[in-house]
């Protein structure tokens, strides 16, 4: 059956260079005579019918905002069977032949599970800080949000100079150690603390105070919130060392600002990419950069724990403090 019409949602936590993709899905399906509907609040808004038809002209000027012009929501009613079915009722109502699901890994595993159920043809574009999509390279927003961070690091950097301090700086990451990772390597951090690795912190502040025995007057240690709490960190450390320590949040202003170029450069390639593989009949896949292509990830592959090669990354961190 031909595809008419199509919905496009954004779900999960908010990725700078959402706008940039909605943009991407509206006007190239419109392009080829596809019409699309906006889905607000992700799938709250499919469930409660909170949707509209777009035009060309629905997503001028979005490409360089920050968030999500279609808003984004929790949404634990989609977990449960009725929550689900309600979503499938509004889409056969308002005559949808396919879903695309702008999100992380969170909104992936749903959208499997209701093509599962429903056989509803979704595609899914990966957007998320944490760059936690298995099988490609990099999802976009992850490169905006490494970039927020670290221009942050490096105002720190200024002041723990300046000041003869150590300062643990927490940063997102609930269940991925990436940017930290990112932000301690491309900042000259000298420890980072992360989900995926057990952290010595005697190994740690016995290098501190050795490094302070030597003339090293400054330390900036990286965490990523799923792997401990920066005001914890700090106040062990100063326990330990009788150093000067500071703790410093950076929260949410990883997720907002304008995405990068890169950040809208793969949104937009995505963007295109989803609209083609719907129009062609796939299903239950997500598109992704890997190695400089645009490639299609099953969902249940998608959805696996990402490697990200941990044990090499601090070795260089390590080498080049």
């Amino acid at each position: 059956m031909p595809i008419k019409r199509i919905a496009v949602l954004t779900t999960g936590g908010d990725a700078p260079g959402m706008n940039a993709a909605i943009r991407s899905v509206v006007r190239c399906a419109i392009n080829q005579k596809v019409e699309v509907m906006g889905v607000s609040r992700g799938w709250w808004g499919l469930i409660n019918e909170e949707l509209k038809l777009f035009n060309h002209r629905s997503v001028s000027g979005i490409i360089n905002q920050g968030g999500t012009v279609l808003k984004t929501a929790r949404c634990p009613e989609f977990t449960t069977e009725e929550g689900r079915e309600r979503a499938f009722q509004t889409i056969k109502k308002h005559s949808i032949d396919g879903l695309i699901v702008i999100g992380g890994n969170g909104s992936f595993t749903a959208a499997h599970i209701f093509y599962q159920k429903y056989k509803v043809p979704v595609i899914g574009i990966p957007a998320s800080i944490d760059n936690d999509i298995n099988g490609i390279d990099l999802t976009f927003g992850a490169d905006t949000a490494v970039n927020t961070a670290l221009a942050a690091i490096d105002n720190i950097r200024d002041t723990a100079t300046s000041m003869e301090r150590i300062f643990v700086v927490e940063v997102m990451g609930r269940d991925s150690g990436y940017i930290a990772l990112a932000v301690a390597l491309g900042g000259g951090c000298e420890g980072v603390i992360i989900p995926e690795r057990k952290f010595d912190l005697q190994v740690m502040c016995h290098d501190i105070v050795n490094g302070n025995l030597k003339g090293k007057v400054s330390w900036i240690i990286v965490v990523a919130e799923g792997a401990a709490k920066a005001e914890d960190i700090a106040r062990k450390i100063h326990e330990i060392t009788t150093l000067e320590t500071r703790a410093v949040t950076l929260g949410h202003i990883q997720r907002g600002g304008r995405p990068t170029a890169f950040s809208r450069d793969i949104a937009l390639k995505l963007g295109h990419a989803a609209v083609e593989q719907i129009l062609q009949g796939k299903a239950d896949l997500a598109v992704g950069l890997c190695c400089g292509k645009v490639i299609s990830v099953d969902f249940a592959t998608a959805i696996e724990k990402k490697n990200l090669e941990v044990d090499s990354w601090y070795k260089l961190i390590k080498i080049l403090t």
